[in-house]
């Protein structure tokens, strides 16, 4: 979960997040909301993924500064599970 976390969050290509999925969605103003663990069970989910899914959350409200941050600062928005992840994942990790 940590290192997925940080897969998404930190892991980037020329500042934007690496994950093509997690890009688009960050582009058009998501928040990288929550990973569900063992969400997809299917042989093509475990294979992909290990099983993990994650959320993007659209507050309507909030898209246009969001999407606007992403690609004017390239910074994620993201909610207090995945910074806790990542936060984890920075103070364990040897990377």
């Amino acid at each position: 979960m940590r290192l997925c976390a940080w897969y998404l969050y930190g892991e980037k290509h020329r500042g934007y997040a690496l994950n093509p999925v997690a890009n688009f969605h960050l582009q058009n103003g998501a928040v990288l909301w929550r990973l569900n663990w063992m969400a997809d069970t299917s042989p093509r989910g475990i294979g992909a993924s290990c099983g993990l899914m994650v959320n993007y959350r659209y507050f309507l409200e909030d898209t246009a500064s969001n999407s606007a941050a992403y690609l004017g600062t390239k910074q994620i928005k993201a909610s207090e599970q995945i910074l806790s992840l990542v936060s984890q994942f920075q103070q364990s990790s040897k990377l």
